[in-house]
């Protein structure tokens, strides 16, 4: 395939792939801010509207796996396709449990409709199948910023939400649901029209080709004629190796699978309770809002820049200014007491520290396993990204109860340093391994 056809597929692959992040992300921002109030209202308790944001999450990390193995078996055309119709399922289930009371259903719709979650994650792995080294971080990039217009639109759709609810009937908290279906299923609809041809089965195919033409070259015979006898059989077929086993086998892949779950871990951790500690000292829910969406803009908007830096400095040198960010963030966030400005200061920080780790690990953890095995890597990157993030979120209230929020940053900040840890020891392998 000459190189302008490539870089012509490529083109068009990231920029559907942004179009439906943009579509489908609506579907998901539109009904985050009102999942813990329906939970608290089908429940009738407080303590347990934040299972909603936990089985959703929960459901993005347990649909990773089944997606992934569906992205390795058929594309991520069919993967991502599949995995926005799951949403769009899920979604209708919250409509029907919120119509019925049923607070079980409730929570096993939201189970699924995290697989809106997982698709959007598992996005930004196809942008990077075409990319080259120079351009995988800035292409992964700019999937991962696409999410900022659906982080921003969907809460705004809160009150026409409730308007169409009332018109269609439902309870005012299930309106914005019906958003969701309608963008999750147009999110579907776009990938398995538009993702043509497949990014992953066009790597796969190249790859092919190019392990044909080696091995033709090492019999003497000419690239472009059939090699002479059977192509090399690998040593280990894909399916006989764990995941993890793939990641462990290479530092590097440690390193970024290391990089992209604490530091979604830490994020989380402190960005959950971060609103808690604001109300409870006197901060109104408009400056909530506004100090949360700041927060999400440090996640997503400044993503562009973020990849283009791993692409120019290398992925190592951003993943280690994502660690030192989040230290500050921790830091200014932990010691911001009653003062706003400095818990703002301390979330934008926390976002763009996530920022950098999320692109430039996810980067190097695509670029440092063998191409047939990276759909079923990322997957488990995304599953175990995901129970991290549950985790922290499940355990931040009680560290908050316990140590207040600078304690809870500070236990944050101690994620941080296995990170670091592993960058040490990379950077030791690399040193010896140059000696030699």
């Amino acid at each position: 395939m000459a190189a302008h056809d490539l870089a012509h597929i490529q083109r068009r692959t990231v920029r559907n792939l942004v179009l439906a992040q943009i579509v489908g992300g609506i579907g998901v921002g539109s009904s985050l801010a009102v999942s813990g109030l329906l939970a608290e209202d089908l429940s009738g308790s407080r303590a347990l509207s934040g299972l909603a944001v936990t089985a959703i999450t929960l459901g993005a990390g347990l649909c990773a796996i089944p997606l992934a193995r569906l992205a390795d078996a058929r594309g991520r055309r069919i993967a991502l396709a599949s995995g926005w119709a799951a949403a769009t399922v899920g979604a209708l289930g919250v409509i029907l449990a919120a119509v019925l009371g049923w607070f079980p259903a409730l929570l096993v719709a939201f189970v699924v409709f995290g697989a809106g979650s997982a698709a959007n994650l598992q996005s930004r792995y196809a942008a990077a199948d075409l990319a080259d080294d120079a351009t995988r971080a800035r292409s992964l990039a700019i999937v991962v910023w696409s999410t900022t217009v659906g982080a921003v639109l969907g809460p705004n759709l809160n009150t026409p939400g409730a308007a169409v609810g009332r018109f269609l009937g439902l309870p005012e908290l299930a309106g914005p649901y019906v958003f969701s279906a309608v963008s999750f299923a147009a999110g579907g609809l776009m990938m398995w029209v538009l993702l043509r041809p497949d990014p992953l089965l066009v790597a796969r195919t190249l790859a092919a080709a190019d392990h044909t033409a080696d091995h033709a070259a090492a019999d003497g015979s000419p690239a472009d004629t059939p090699p002479v006898g059977p192509l090399p059989t690998p040593a280990k077929p894909p399916a006989t190796r764990s995941s993890w086993a793939v990641v462990r086998e290479s530092r590097a892949a440690t390193l970024a699978l290391a990089s992209v779950v604490l530091g979604h871990a830490v994020m989380v951790s402190v960005m959950t309770m971060t609103p808690v500690h604001m109300r409870e000292h006197g901060a109104d829910l408009t400056i909530v809002g506004l100090t949360i969406s700041l927060h999400i803009a440090g996640m997503y908007a400044f993503s562009p820049l973020v990849g283009w830096a791993a692409d120019k400095l290398g992925r190592i040198p951003v993943i280690v200014a994502g660690q030192l960010i989040l230290l500050g963030a921790v830091l200014v966030a932990g010691l911001s007491g009653r003062t706003v400005p400095l818990t703002v200061v301390g979330l934008v920080l926390l976002g763009l520290g996530w920022s950098c780790s999320m692109v430039a690990g996810s980067s190097l953890l695509a670029e440092s396993v063998p191409q047939r095995e990276r759909p079923r890597v990322q997957g488990m990157s995304d599953l175990m990204m995901n129970l991290a993030g549950a985790a922290g979120g499940a355990l931040s209230g009680s560290v908050l109860g316990v140590a207040g929020y600078g304690g809870l940053n500070a236990a944050a900040g101690m994620i941080v340093l296995p990170v670091l840890a592993v960058v040490g020891g990379y950077a030791l392998g690399r040193s010896r391994t140059a000696a030699k």
